[in-house]
């Protein structure tokens, strides 16, 4: 797998930068300025390194997790009733966390490819 240019790693990128920078045009509460913002920044972090180490699939659970857990953080931090913050994380979260599931599995083969034989 060729470092930067797994596709899935930037749609999931963009996805956390989109929830991080939407605090500043979506209506918030203090829980959700900062669920936001976290789980946002932190994926934009995942997908840098998983695109710069690819074929590292603890990084691609990882990543499924923060897409997860953004998309859970409107119950998580009480906002589901503040309409443009819970759409955001919602969409941005499930389809960071869907991306990066369907790219589990070559990040395993990958990482089985390169691996010593016993």
């Amino acid at each position: 797998m060729k470092t930067w240019s797994r596709w899935e790693d930037y749609v999931a990128g963009v996805c956390g930068l989109y929830a991080a920078v939407a605090v500043l045009w979506t209506a918030q509460t203090a829980g959700s300025r900062t669920l936001m913002l976290v789980f946002g920044i932190l994926l934009v972090a995942a997908a840098a390194l998983n695109l710069s180490m690819p074929g590292t699939p603890w990084l691609e659970y990882a990543q499924c997790a923060l897409g997860v857990l953004l998309f859970a953080s409107p119950w998580m931090g009480a906002y589901s009733d503040h309409t443009g913050a819970a759409w955001t994380s919602w969409i941005a979260g499930i389809v960071a966390a869907g991306v990066t599931a369907a790219a589990v599995r070559p990040a395993v083969e990958a990482h089985h490819r390169t691996m010593p034989s016993h």
